[in-house]
């Protein structure tokens, strides 16, 4: 028996509705239904009786319910205390440019409302040198991408690594809001041989990425700028110098993107980009940085699921 399946039992006796428990617990109803069954089936009764009006507990359901409630109350109250003793200590995060431009103000915030007593120490830098810091252990953890995950280096010793698949984020043509004309739904990279871009350097994973996707597709990039900073590239971008290739986080901190830019998605599964959460071994790792690191998701997950960060797929969800 799982808290999880006290929690879904109780709000469907409270609200008197499979459907609407469901879409309250954000569930699929089946899926809610196969929970209860297994309830049910483990305690050997019947807990609700279903009807073309809803469901009503049996009568020892009504007393499961009380129990249930009580049960879930001790539960709320054991996580307060929990939460009460009060994380402490330092913990550094590392974030790139288009990822701290969507992810540290609300890090900041939850963290502030869950740990008041962890001091959160957040570097922006490039993903190649944040994987550098994490070999260093200057950083507990950091959001890699895909090609600078250090994960090769937990073969160099004894589990030196956590690596957490965290997100995938599609990839978007962006140009100034002052181009003539609109821009389709989708775009291929067939379709962009004649298009001036402006790319970060080789060295960089997306670049890196992007070659390789351009060379599959046999087209050269008319690449007319190299810009190795996402605020000048984009700066750039919004002087109508050429269009670039990024996500959306990439206009992240302009409040007023949609006068700015105009975009549109790349229709390719090759060319997306993955997001790694990389932290140090978890027995080199303080509570409050394990703390920190399930923030971290929780975090993307509310992002993803309310659509303030578009273009991504999460990695992490609710169980």
């Amino acid at each position: 028996m799982e808290l999880r399946q006290l929690r879904y039992f109780v709000r469907i006796v409270e609200l008197g509705s499979m459907s609407r428990a469901a879409l309250d617990l954000d569930l699929v109803q089946s899926a809610l239904s196969q929970q209860i069954s297994r309830l049910e089936g483990e305690l050997s009764t019947r807990l609700l009786q279903r009807s073309s009006r809803g469901v009503a507990a049996t009568e020892a359901g009504v007393a499961f319910f009380h129990e249930a409630q009580l049960t879930l109350r001790h539960a709320d109250q054991a996580v307060r205390v929990a939460q009460r003793a009060r994380l402490s200590g330092t913990v550094s995060v590392g974030l790139a440019p288009t990822t701290a431009a969507m992810l540290d103000l609300p890090l900041m915030r939850a963290m502030r409302e869950r740990y008041p007593d962890v001091r959160l120490h957040l570097v922006e830098g490039l993903s190649g040198h944040l994987a550098t810091m994490l070999c260093a252990r200057t950083l507990d953890m950091a959001i890699l991408f895909d090609r600078h995950t250090p994960m090769g280096l937990a073969r160099q010793g004894s589990r030196l690594w956590q690596v957490q698949p965290l997100m995938s984020e599609d990839i978007f043509l962006i140009c100034a809001s002052a181009r003539p004309e609109k821009m389709p739904a989708t775009l291929t990279l067939a379709d962009m041989a004649h298009e001036p871009l402006i790319l970060s350097t080789g060295t960089h994973s997306l670049r890196h990425a992007l070659d390789a996707a351009f060379a599959r597709a046999g087209v050269r990039p008319n690449v007319v700028l190299e810009v190795d900073s996402i605020s000048m590239a984009m700066a750039a971008v919004d002087a109508g110098f050429g269009s670039t290739l990024q996500t959306r986080a990439a206009i992240g901190r302009f409040p007023d993107a949609g006068q700015r830019f105009q975009w549109t998605r790349i229709d390719d599964s090759e060319v997306r980009r993955s997001n790694i959460l990389c932290s140090l071994s978890e027995d080199e790792l303080s509570s409050a940085a394990i703390a920190t690191r399930m923030v971290i998701r929780d975090c993307v997950r509310t992002l993803v699921e309310s659509g303030s960060w578009s273009g991504v797929t999460s990695w992490y969800h609710k169980p």
